[in-house]
Formats: structure tokens, sequence, C-alpha cells
């Protein structure tokens, strides 16, 4: 009896010299320290805030022509020019949307819908032209996100029509549509830059109308 008693006193020793120390650890294993605020070294640059410009870098939409999705779309386009300069159906045809709902204004007024229809314009008209010269100014290319685009210019073209030589000139706007790696032209608009005067309302004439000239007075009149 004298032992067991003996014994509990050496227990309590004991729990009362390791309670500081599990508590200790029980402390730290549940706090944590806040980590310093992160700052820059010195001399070291600041992360660039991004801004709209360069969310529309990112996204496609700059108009420099270095990006890869501009220069799809340039190089669409420009194998279109090379194809009507060399008469070539199926390389015209070949930019183009393969769909019925392929809309094209066209120069001389005429609406053209669907791309079996834009194919059979060009068969019936492309074996009469000969010598064609066209030149592209002032072309430019705006990205629509990552899938679309316009393009716009100013042309000239010159050719021979059944042998007689005939010059026109105007405006076009594309409109481009990624498919996959290449870029078809959806929808073609093509004005001439001088525009048929009688064509034109009075409200949106934009020449002034000639003075008339002063009725001459009989003789003898003051």
């Amino acid at each position: 009896m004298l032992k067991i008693i003996s014994v509990v006193p050496a227990l309590a020793l004991l729990l009362l010299a390791l309670t500081p120390q599990s508590f200790a650890q029980n402390r730290n294993a549940s706090t944590q320290t806040p980590a310093p605020a992160r700052t820059n070294a010195p001399g070291a640059q600041a992360p660039a805030t991004e801004t709209p410009a360069t969310r529309t870098r990112r996204a496609g939409g700059s108009q420099t022509g270095k990006d890869p999705l501009t220069q799809g779309v340039i190089a669409a386009f420009d194998d279109l020019i090379e194809g009507i300069r060399r008469a070539d159906v199926n390389a015209v045809t070949a930019v183009y949307w393969n769909s019925p709902q392929l809309i094209l204004f066209n120069n001389n007024g005429t609406v053209t819908k669907g791309w079996e229809q834009m194919r059979k314009n060009r068969e019936s008209s492309y074996p009469e032209l000969k010598e064609i010269k066209i030149e592209v100014r002032d072309r430019r290319v705006q990205m629509l996100g990552r899938d679309g685009a316009v393009v716009t210019c100013l042309w000239t073209q010159s050719q021979t029509f059944r042998g007689t030589p005939e010059t026109a000139s105007g405006r076009m706007t594309m409109v481009f549509r990624r498919a996959g790696t290449t870029w078809k032209a959806i929808h073609l608009h093509t004005s001439p830059d001088a525009p048929d005067p009688a064509r034109v309302l009075p409200s949106e004439q934009t020449t002034e109308p000639p003075t008339p000239k002063p009725t001459p007075k009989p003789r003898g009149t003051p």
C-alpha cells in the first residue's frame, strides 16, 4: 500500500514538468507569423499596370501588322489582290467564305449572294480580262478580337475588256473571319470614289452649285 501511494506524487511531478512545454508546442502549431511585405529591391521597377492598349494587343487588336493574326489577314488580302491581277478564278474564290450566306456589294451597284454565284460571275468575266493592273493604297487592318478583322483601302484598276481599255477607282471594305488557321472574306463592299452626281441626293451633294452669271442689262439703263 505504501508503494502505490509513493508512485502518485512522482507522476504528479512529471505531469507538472511536461505541461508548460506541451502548451507552448500547441500555441506554436496554431499560430502563424504573418509574412513580411514584399518590397522591390533598390533600382528594380514595379510591375507594369495593364492598360486598355495592352489588353487590345494581347487580344490581337494591334494594327502594326507584326502579330501573327494581323499577318494572316494581310496574307489573305494579298492573295486576293494577286489572284485578281492574274485573273485566276481559283485563287480569288479560295479567299472567300464558301457559304450561301456570303454577300458582296459590287462596284457597279449589284449584289452577289452566295459563294457559288460569286464563282460563276468570275468564271464568266475573267476570260475576257487582259493586262490587269491593280494598285492598293491606304490599306488599314482593324482586328476585331482574335477571330474577326476589317480591311479598308483605296484602289485603282486598269485592264482590257474584250479588247477595250478601261480604268476604274474606288473604295473597298472587306470583313474577314478566322476559320481554324486561315482567314476567309465573309463580306465585300466596293464603291466608286467619284459616284455619278445624278445618283446622289441633293441633300448629300458636297459640291456647291455653280454661281449664276448676272443677266446683262439693256443698254441705256443704269
